[in-house]
């Protein structure tokens, strides 16, 4: 039989991207969203069982109790870089709350396989908790709940941390696609200084990421209850050199001022340094040869 899957943030571009893979392979494939959120890809939507949370346990109860999938994929989250008061809110809810009614339902229905999305922002400064801003500090926070639900309910969890994502048909205002656009337009783009280092990860590897954890799970090989680990592509360069590369690539220039924005407070110019590699992954796709495949997608 198929495996069965439950995901949240189908929504977002790394979740439908994870929704597609998983089909793909033969699973059964189920959504979690939100009451009122983004919807669905119309190239997902017929192909996945809906279910809506609405801000209450009882409708993530009721969504693990319909569909009980083999492992939970979380990957909802809203992402704020830099947090007004007005947004704390939503920020708890969203990225604590959701979780833990989820979580609740998993344990409450016999669900004990769960994936959960962290961030390397969690790990400003490559320290053991150190979050960037208070989106990665709720982020952090989960994690030690996921840590309750395993020790207390035999929860297996594996927490996934991203890097900076990338790939076709992303929709984001990410840096990769402000820099293909400028390069289709010709406009300026007025930047930083650009000495921040980042470490993209195509999306491709993700999503492989993710069902080599699923698999784990599934295995029985993830011995400890609640286990972390680094989505890194091991080939960091910085702002500026992804500019050069991407000019090199496409042998056109691209409009870049930088130094015209300031850092941001609390800007992240090294990527955390201390995690481990999911067992049996590695980052496959290179980004010298990927980035061409971008040029013709203008997001």
């Amino acid at each position: 039989m198929n495996p069965k899957a439950l995901i949240t943030g189908a929504t977002g571009y790394v979740g439908s991207k994870l929704s597609q893979r998983l089909l793909a392979n033969g699973w059964q494939v189920d959504v979690l969203v939100r009451t009122a959120g983004r919807p669905l890809p119309e190239s997902l939507a017929h192909l996945v069982g809906q279910h809506t949370y609405d801000g209450s346990a009882q409708s993530a109860l009721d969504a693990v109790a319909a569909t009980k999938p083999d492992v939970v994929f979380h990957l909802a989250s809203m992402v704020i870089a830099e947090h007004n008061s007005d947004q704390i809110t939503d920020l708890i809810n969203s990225n604590l709350l959701f979780g833990t009614h989820l979580a609740e339902a998993c344990v409450r229905n016999g669900v004990l396989r769960f994936i959960n999305t962290g961030t390397y922002w969690q790990h400003y400064r490559s320290e053991g908790y150190d979050p960037v801003c208070l989106y990665a500090a709720t982020k952090q926070a989960f994690e030690d709940i996921l840590d309750f639900y395993a020790d207390a309910f035999g929860l297996r969890v594996i927490t996934l941390k991203l890097f900076d994502t990338y790939g076709p048909d992303d929709p984001r205002p990410k840096l990769v696609n402000l820099l293909v656009k400028a390069l289709h337009s010709g406009e300026a783009l007025g930047m930083s200084p650009g000495e921040q280092v980042l470490d993209l990860v195509h999306i491709d590897d993700v999503t492989n990421a993710f069902l080599v954890g699923a698999q784990q799970l599934l295995n029985g090989t993830a011995y400890t209850p609640h286990k972390r680990y680094a989505v890194s592509s091991g080939a960091p360069l910085s702002v500026r050199q992804l500019v050069a590369l991407m000019e090199q690539v496409s042998g056109k220039t691209i409009q870049v001022t930088f130094g015209v924005r300031p850092y941001r407070s609390r800007e992240v110019m090294m990527p955390w340094q201390g995690g481990f590699l999911l067992p049996g992954w590695v980052s496959k796709k290179n980004l010298l040869t990927e980035l061409p495949k971008l040029f013709g997608h203008r997001n």
